[in-house]
């Protein structure tokens, strides 16, 4: 399954702060360091993060591992309201 999820995510671990973004088709990930690797891994295509409050490669990683669990799929938000997914990317 392609992940494509519809808003921002955001995950915290002690004092880093990392925010993920979906991008559009095509973009590829734009994130730098730990957040990058991390997308890389979990099979991410299109992604755009950023890192804040500390430059911590170690915490990014793991703000980053807390973001990606947070996110939802397009699937996961329809079957929730109760509409169709193509409604949903409208």
């Amino acid at each position: 399954m392609t992940w494509a999820w519809k808003d921002r995510s955001e995950g915290d671990y002690c004092a880093a702060r990392v925010m993920l973004r979906p991008a559009s088709p095509g973009t590829g990930v734009l994130a730098g360091g730990a957040v990058r690797d991390v997308l890389e891994m979990a099979g991410l295509e299109n992604a755009i993060g950023k890192q804040l409050r500390s430059k911590n490669a170690l915490n990014n990683a793991r703000a980053t591992i807390v973001a990606v669990r947070q996110m939802k799929h397009f699937s996961e938000v329809a079957r929730e309201r109760g509409i169709p997914v193509e409604e949903l990317r409208k």
